[in-house]
């Protein structure tokens, strides 16, 4: 079979076409022919070793292919012993995989945990689905995470990208007031997502937040900001970190982070998600659609940013 990867550490020049057995599914697996795959910035990560430094049981220095993706949409073909009657051959579904040496989604075959598989949201295509799963459990962790309710204001830092996005969606399901940062060209996007508040990114965003809301009850700061957002916090209030940061001794907030691989058989969750994009409450982005050969080019377009939205491979 054919898919992305690359066999050393490097650029996005180290991204290539690989040839792999078919895998085939094991007790209480299933497998997925592929029709669409995203694009995240953790597989530019993994591609120029910064997880393999973090994690590397994931990604250890070995001499065999190593293939990305997290999200994949298609079509089940094989289904493993032990999988129950909720999913069956023929079933098109959208899967969360854990990327670790060869097994990432970006192939025209995924082997996935059955938990880890739910059903495509009706009305999508595979293109758009593919864009839903890692980005939006990753938002409704970091909103479960800052423990506040309904009439509570947050704020959302890069609320133009994708887990930014959603995360500004879902707090506004739930009832809580949200002030987003956005450029001047991402204004109208925030808006449409439901921010109450917008303010401008960049320095002093912490200030901007203060003079337009006050203190605000928790952040979700997927900007990676750190320590420079904790002015705008309410004194033990909440912060959700996208990269794990854990803020200063005694600064007096809760630093919280949880990753997604600690996430990926929450079926029950991946379910809610899904319904939530069929009800069209979480907006699925695709920013443009690749084949794998351009696998090059696209990981500079993610490295680069604004995109809009997600790149996917079409497979």
């Amino acid at each position: 079979m054919l898919a992305v990867g690359f066999e050393r550490f490097g650029g996005p020049e180290v991204m290539t076409l690989l040839t792999l057995p078919e895998p085939h599914v094991g007790p209480g697996q299933v497998r997925i022919k592929v029709e669409a795959a995203d694009i995240n910035i953790a597989d530019a990560d993994a591609r120029s070793g910064a997880i393999a430094r973090q994690l590397p049981q994931w990604y250890p220095v070995h001499t065999g292919p190593y293939v990305v993706g997290w999200d994949a949409a298609g079509v089940i073909d094989e289904v493993g012993p032990g999988v129950e009657g909720r999913l069956l051959c023929g079933d098109a579904v959208i899967a969360l995989v854990h990327p670790r040496l060869a097994c990432g989604a970006q192939a025209e075959f995924v082997i996935a945990d059955a938990a880890s598989v739910v059903h495509a949201p009706r009305g999508k295509t595979p293109v758009a689905a593919a864009t839903l799963l890692m980005n939006a459990l990753t938002a409704r962790a970091a909103l479960d995470s800052l423990r506040v309710g309904e009439g509570s204001i947050i704020a959302v830092t890069g609320a133009a990208g994708a887990v930014g996005g959603f995360a500004v969606e879902l707090a506004k399901a739930a009832g809580i007031r949200v002030i987003a940062d956005a450029t001047p060209d991402d204004r109208e996007l925030v808006t449409a997502l439901g921010a109450d508040m917008i303010v401008e990114r960049g320095p002093g965003l912490a200030r901007a937040i203060l003079a337009a809301a006050g203190p605000v009850d928790g952040v979700i700061d997927t900007a990676m900001l750190d320590d420079a957002i904790t002015p705008a916090v309410v004194p033990g209030g909440s912060i959700f970190s996208a990269c794990g940061f854990t803020g200063r001794p005694g600064d007096g907030i809760r630093w919280t982070y949880r990753p997604e691989y600690e996430l990926l058989s929450a079926t029950a969750e991946l379910e809610k998600l899904r319904d939530a994009a069929e009800r069209d409450e979480l907006t699925l982005r695709v920013a443009a659609t690749c084949l794998p050969g351009q696998a090059s080019d696209a990981h500079r377009q993610i490295e680069a940013g604004g995109t809009g939205g997600r790149l996917v491979f079409i497979f």
